[in-house]
């Protein structure tokens, strides 16, 4: 199979023609219609994540059809449409056991703990548990896009955040996961913040639903203006991003009880970043985390996406081939582009 590479962390990625993966007993391989191209695989190539072995293949956000089965899978057959949550689950540890099978004990994480979509064929674990069915109607880009920016953002919104339509949601960081949360949070009936420097990503905010935007770059003091926004403090405060900066903010800008949701991966030198401890025990705030959603609550979102409650093919911004993947990886960190970018070329 073609397949992006690397041996070396922040070294130059290469095309390669590597072995086609079998499937295991429990197990399916995907043939990859479409993969995203997500800032967690930039920070996976940085050598911030302890559980990628060299030499690797990226890649967590893919749609495609399944061409091998393994001998017990029971609910998949060849040319089955599907897509993944970026964390797959074992099916027995305790966490899956209560159904938060977004935490288990024995995750599989295509693109990290083994090699991921970066390719024309990806192998899943335990494909009755992870795989996800596609309906007709929704297209492998479209799929894709869900990855774990969306899927992620959604459980922020929904499960965590436990937004409520008239709420106020400040969204720190409007890239992929949060144009995400602004759309899902819209859907709510929530009035949404949308914070960035960047003015084109604030107009897109706008454009998915953002009842207000702030530039960084132009307000002496964020939380501040957001306080100012939402009349007193948001309920609910997203850091999209994954920056001390935006974490902090994030943070501070809650009313009292609000709810903090991290999305943004703290990576490297971030993953002990301060908080305003004094403000999350005079308030009563809660700090919480979303760290991708189950396969079998992929539903609720296929189902909104169905009744175009929800339209994430809004936040696709470039489509392009797996040759010019191996530049546009390197490059996540300049945060040049708009939306979400989809490998659909093999």
């Amino acid at each position: 199979m073609k397949a992006a590479y690397y041996e070396e962390f922040q070294k130059p990625l290469t095309l390669r023609n590597l072995p086609d993966p079998s499937p295991e007993k429990e197990g399916a391989v995907i043939e990859v219609k479409a993969t995203g191209l997500c800032r967690s695989d930039w920070h996976g190539w940085m050598g911030h994540d302890p559980d990628i072995h060299l030499p690797h293949v990226p890649g967590h956000e893919l749609a495609g059809t399944v061409v091998a089965v393994g001998s017990i899978v029971k609910n998949w057959k060849i040319g089955d449409r599907v897509t993944v949550p970026f964390v797959c689950a074992c099916g027995f540890c305790p966490q899956c056991a209560s159904g938060n099978h977004q935490v288990c004990d024995h995750q599989f994480q295509p693109g990290f703990t083994d090699w991921g979509s970066f390719a024309q064929y990806v192998a899943i674990a335990n494909a009755d548990i992870n795989l996800v069915r596609l309906p007709e109607k929704i297209d492998f880009v479209t799929a894709a896009s869900l990855g774990c920016r969306f899927t992620t953002s959604f459980r922020a919104v929904v499960a965590q955040g436990k937004t409520q339509a008239g709420q106020w949601v400040a969204v720190h960081g409007c890239g992929g996961v949060g144009l995400s949360a602004i759309m899902i949070a819209n859907s709510l009936g929530a009035h949404v913040i949308g914070i960035d420097i960047d003015d084109k990503k604030l107009e897109k905010a706008t454009s998915l639903g953002a009842h207000s935007t702030v530039n960084a770059k132009d307000v002496p003091n964020v939380v501040e203006a957001v306080r100012e926004l939402s009349k007193g403090g948001v309920h609910v405060s997203i850091d999209a991003l994954g920056h001390p900066e935006t974490c902090f903010n994030s943070v501070a800008n809650l009313r009292k009880r609000g709810k903090h949701i991290q999305v943004g991966l703290m990576l490297g030198d971030h993953c002990h970043s301060p908080v305003p401890l004094d403000q999350i025990i005079a308030h009563e705030l809660e700090i919480l985390g979303s760290h991708g959603m189950q396969a079998h609550r992929f539903g609720d979102i296929l189902q909104m996406i169905e009744a175009k409650k929800l339209q994430p093919e809004k936040l696709i911004g470039n489509l392009i081939g797996l040759e010019e993947s191996l530049q546009a990886l390197e490059d996540m960190n300049k945060f040049e582009h708009l939306g979400v970018t989809i490998i659909n070329r093999f």
